[in-house]
């Protein structure tokens, strides 16, 4: 029997051009992309016997002293996180939803999959980074660089947890460290790219946001709901036709002051996706 919620966001759904998606950290998941369990322990077995780390996450803030061996761990995440498709099709289940709606996408995610899957490059904020880019950690100059080839050199050139010396990248301004492009601190770059995102995004929701609308949230947490998820909430409250929407198994929560405009589904996000195709 299907789900009563399934069944009225299959029918908002049909009804409602404009959709504005919130994608957090659940959605990879959703996808497969885990950064603990058996995977993890495979592809960071020497690392996890050297520093005993227990998950992809809390090893990103290790603060390795040998440069050599911080780009042997970090081209190896990046590999994996950046340039490897996730096992299950969840994004391009997505995407075939709302191919032909009106969408805009804004991420905390820093994977890349939504372009990767076909999803138009001008309709995505990733707003925390990209793994695909790297930047000067100082930094001297608001530019980051695309560090596919780098990468990949380093990936497939390592030995005993360390990258050849000459393929460590230097910044092409300064001369010094270079550093993923991921937001930790007040370092992170926001390049032209990522102010040219922002100011789409906001072009969108000026336009759109006081029509019939769909703010859908998948997979965000409370880690960083400033971000979008509490905005949606807000701006579905000062909307009688936007209706809110929230997909994420264990944190499907919303106001009580729109409870009426929500939908809120406790379960993994690619379950849901599947029967709404």
């Amino acid at each position: 029997m299907e789900d009563e919620n399934i069944k009225k966001l299959k029918k908002l759904i049909s009804e409602t051009d404009t959709i504005i998606i919130g994608a957090g950290s659940g959605l990879s998941t959703s996808a497969g992309m885990l950064y603990s369990g058996k995977e993890f322990e495979k592809n960071f077995a020497d690392f996890i016997k050297k520093y005993n780390f227990k998950d992809l996450y809390s090893a990103s803030f290790y603060n390795f002293k040998d440069p050599q061996e911080f780009w042997a761990f970090w081209s190896r995440f990046i590999h994996y996180e950046r340039y490897t498709m996730p096992p299950k099709p969840v994004y391009q289940k997505l995407y075939s939803i709302v191919k032909n709606k009106n969408y805009f996408v804004i991420t905390t995610n820093v994977d890349h999959f939504f372009q990767r899957t076909g999803f138009d490059k001008k309709r995505l904020f990733y707003t925390q980074g990209d793994y695909g880019l790297l930047q000067c950690k100082t930094p001297c100059h608001q530019k980051n660089y695309d560090n596919k080839d780098i990468i990949e050199k380093m990936f497939a050139t390592q030995k005993d947890m360390k990258v050849d010396k000459n393929l460590i990248p230097k910044c092409p301004k300064c001369g010094g460290k270079m550093h993923p492009n991921l937001r930790a601190d007040d370092s992170f770059v926001e390049d032209e790219g990522w102010h040219q995102a922002a100011m789409r995004y906001h072009d969108f929701l000026d336009k759109y946001k006081n029509g019939k609308i769909i703010f859908l949230d998948l997979g965000s947490g409370m880690n960083t709901p400033a971000i979008f998820k509490f905005p949606f909430m807000k701006m579905t409250m000062n909307n009688k036709n936007a209706t809110y929407i929230t997909i994420n198994l264990g944190e499907a929560i919303t106001f009580e002051e729109i409870r009426n405009q929500s939908i809120c589904i406790n379960k993994d996000i690619g379950e849901v996706l599947n029967q709404l195709e």
